[in-house]
């Protein structure tokens, strides 16, 4: 399973007072639980404008992203996009209520899929397929919907507060056939090797793992390379996998493209290429549900200066 902490703890730590602040929260998502879809998203999207309001120099990171990614977009038409970033960050928040609290029945009919049948012609080829992804709001209810449907296993990172760190792993591990550490590699491996689709998003800067620097959004960015050592190694499918957001509240949509061709192909750059702009096609559709709260352009080719003060 995944990696947990790093700091050990009883059950019966998690009850001092350090963890109070962790319970409230942890409480109140309960209570919102309870509440109306619709309901929900409104107070997602009033957290979101919370958010906003309280995150000057994340506010900061956003605004040179959708500068550097969008700069044929005049400066209103980036702050439309960062505001209603921040609301479905807001909702992503809340959504974490419906994936730990919803039962399936009530979650099942708000959910549609789109290209199963990749999915499923993917999956005969008995290969096995890593559902590429990238950091978008809906990535964790997507997770919880897919799950309904299609047993998968995911990668994860540790959190930083040990009491939402062990939460979460445990709710996750309830609706997911595995979680599996970003350190343990071999197991990853193993359970693509056994059929079971794996969730995979490499879209952030990785800067203490082999990169190249490949095009995405128009900016050549650190990309890690280990995606084609994974494919190469596991011989599985890479299948584009998006999860979205309802814009009339109506539910989910998630969505599965045709594999990527040729891949590995043994260019890394060749490859991360092809992985970026498969991501980039689905921000660009729908750049208000990227998580661009990010520092993605982190790393710089040597020479250039840095993107973030």
């Amino acid at each position: 399973m995944g990696e947990q902490s790093s700091e050990l703890f009883k059950a019966s730590d998690y009850y001092s007072p350090r963890f109070w602040p962790m319970w409230c929260v942890l409480g109140v998502l309960r209570l919102v639980s309870l509440l109306p879809f619709r309901a929900e998203l409104m107070v997602g999207r009033m957290l979101g404008r919370l958010l906003l309001l309280i995150s000057g120099k994340r506010q900061r990171v956003i605004d040179i992203n959708l500068e550097r990614c969008f700069p044929e977009k005049s400066l209103h038409a980036r702050n439309r996009i960062k505001t209603e970033c921040y609301r479905n960050i807001g909702i992503s928040m809340i959504e974490m209520a419906m994936c730990w609290w919803w039962p399936p029945e009530k979650l099942k009919p708000m959910v549609e899929i789109e290209g199963r049948e990749h999915l499923d012609a993917a999956l005969e080829t008995g290969r096995g397929v890593i559902l590429l992804s990238g950091h978008f709001t809906s990535l964790e209810i997507g997770g919880r919907l897919l799950a309904l449907s299609v047993p998968f296993q995911a990668m994860y990172r540790t959190q930083r507060n040990p009491l939402f760190d062990s939460y979460l792993f445990t709710k996750r591990s309830g609706y997911l056939v595995n979680i599996i550490s970003r350190k343990n590699t071999r197991g990853l491996i193993r359970g693509i090797r056994s059929g079971i689709p794996t969730w995979y998003a490499p879209d952030q800067d990785f800067a203490r793992e082999r990169n190249v620097f490949a095009p995405f959004m128009g900016i050549a960015t650190a990309s890690i390379t280990a995606s084609s050592r994974l494919a190469e190694a596991s011989g599985a499918i890479m299948l584009p996998y998006f999860p979205l957001r309802k814009d009339d509240g109506s539910g989910y949509v998630l969505r599965i493209d045709p594999p990527l061709e040729n891949f590995p192909s043994g260019d890394d750059l060749a490859d991360a290429t092809a992985i970026n702009l498969s991501i980039e096609k689905f921000v660009r559709l729908h750049p208000e549900h990227y998580m661009w709260i990010h520092q993605r352009f982190k790393t710089r080719p040597p020479g250039e200066a840095p993107f973030y003060p």
